[in-house]
């Protein structure tokens, strides 16, 4: 039923809420309160009796986006009532697992699971002492097409990079990657969109045969989504094309998207989700058909009331879990990714994640070094605490022995103490321009080598004033 590549479904950062709508628009707000209703009554239903929806191989593990946008936090989620089997505990203690996600992982693995961790109120950077899924996703930059995350050639990889590490945010609702990693990413995301206004999963940079073939519906929601939850605002002429694309491909009598592959619950709730993380409306102006038709009645007209699934193609008898899913976030609002809810359960916290480091535990961190003259380098920086917290200086010491990719740092000076830092990779403080780090995307303060830094902190150092 699915042809995506490597990531099969996806989920946001939307900011964007159906709630009041305009009287043009077909779909009530009772019609959508409704169909978040049973939506995430089905998706409940999807739960394996040891609490779990993600598995081996193809899983269900995107529900967490899904019932997110819908208001309901995955701790609330249990089979039978059993609360030490609720979804969000047993999707952490997966992740947290050492022979997760396989022998042989891509970055979207990694993407998937930050997208959905988010939405199910773990921290990714935090899942445990030892995983940090942020870090994970860094590992695959790539040093000889920065901007890009894993294989260029899988495009899907960079644009969900890009949803991943700028939706999920860190606890306090902070964008936690710099913003020249942010453009770097952007760069490459424009670079790739066709001719018509859209996107494809495969590489289309540089390649003009590639660049003049017909976009897809999918990848064009997501990739809008991407741009926009890195910043880029909907006017940006990027989008106005993008939602242009989309709009050619609407089918008046349904308000359906005509996908490459046709007609079909999927491709329409990735649109809109690219939609909805980008502020616009898929039930007014360009989005109302001729025939007083939006994408959201095509949803709508595609679930099965009261079991509350979607079927994929209109011509189904039976509901599919993630036509279900895509079509559930896409109604309730939702982009790729969610902050999640507050939860229900009495005492059940809205965040769970790792607090400090296990000493002796083997620890990665994600790390950016830009050193002001347009060389951005990202890595993953893999080190063995031997407190609850580590320094700075021990970061950048452990990225010269051990980084992935490697040669992120190459030098650090001073070599030993706690003072400040005078120079990294041969560029060394000048006047007023100097080496500052930022966490979680705080604001950039002097670097030293005793600067504190403690688990699943996302570490920016910068040459400049």
């Amino acid at each position: 039923m699915y042809r995506r590549p490597t990531l099969i479904a996806a989920a946001t950062v939307g900011a964007f809420a159906l709630t009041v709508l305009p009287a043009a628009a077909t779909a009530t707000p009772a019609q959508i309160a409704t169909s978040k209703t049973n939506g995430v009554a089905y998706l409940k239903s999807l739960q394996a009796p040891d609490g779990s929806y993600a598995g081996s191989g193809l899983s269900n593990e995107w529900a967490f986006s899904a019932l997110a946008a819908a208001g309901t936090a995955a701790v609330d989620v249990t089979p039978g009532g059993d609360t030490s089997k609720n979804a969000r505990t047993v999707y952490r203690n997966l992740l947290a697992t050492s022979g997760w996600p396989s022998s042989s992982p891509v970055v979207t693995d990694y993407e998937r699971a930050t997208l959905n961790a988010y939405a199910a109120g773990i921290d990714p950077a935090r899942v445990s002492a030892s995983r940090n899924l942020i870090a994970d996703i860094y590992r695959y930059w790539q040093t000889a097409e920065p901007g890009y995350f894993g294989p260029s050639a899988n495009f899907n990889g960079t644009v969900f990079a890009a949803l991943a590490l700028n939706g999920a945010k860190t606890q306090s609702g902070q964008v936690r990657v710099p913003q020249e990693l942010r453009e770097a990413v952007i760069t490459r995301i424009r670079a790739n969109q066709h001719n018509d206004g859209g996107w494809n999963f495969a590489k289309a940079e540089g390649n003009a045969t590639e660049l003049a073939k017909t976009s897809d519906i999918d990848m064009t929601g997501a990739a809008m989504a991407a741009l926009c939850v890195s910043g880029v605002p909907h006017t940006d002429t990027d989008i106005v094309q993008a939602k242009a694309f989309l709009k050619s491909k609407l089918v008046a009598n349904s308000g359906a998207f005509n996908a490459m592959f046709g007609v079909n619950t999927n491709s329409n709730g990735w649109a809109v989700s690219g939609l909805n993380t980008c502020g616009i409306n898929p039930q007014t102006g360009d989005f109302l058909t001729s025939t007083g038709k939006t994408p959201l009645d095509f949803l709508i007209a595609q679930q099965f009331n009261p079991g509350g699934g979607f079927k994929y193609l209109p011509s189904d008898t039976g509901p599919s879990a993630y036509a279900s899913v895509d079509g559930l976030r896409a109604v309730a609002g939702g982009g790729f990714t969610s902050a999640p809810p507050l939860p229900a359960t009495t005492g059940a916290p809205q965040w769970a994640g790792q607090g400090t480091f296990t000493s002796g535990t083997a620890a990665k961190l994600a790390l950016t070094v830009d050193d002001g003259a347009g060389t951005l380098k990202v890595c993953s920086v893999s080190l063995t605490p031997t407190a609850s917290t580590t320094t700075l200086g021990a970061i950048l010491d452990a990225a010269v022995a051990s980084a992935t990719p490697s040669g992120c740092v190459t030098s650090v000076t001073p070599a030993s103490g706690t003072g400040t830092i005078t120079s990294i990779n041969g560029k060394a403080n000048s006047g007023s321009n100097v080496w500052k780090v930022s966490t979680d995307g705080s604001s950039f303060t002097t670097a030293t080598r005793g600067t504190t830094v403690g688990v699943g902190d996302t570490i920016a150092v910068r040459w400049g004033v």
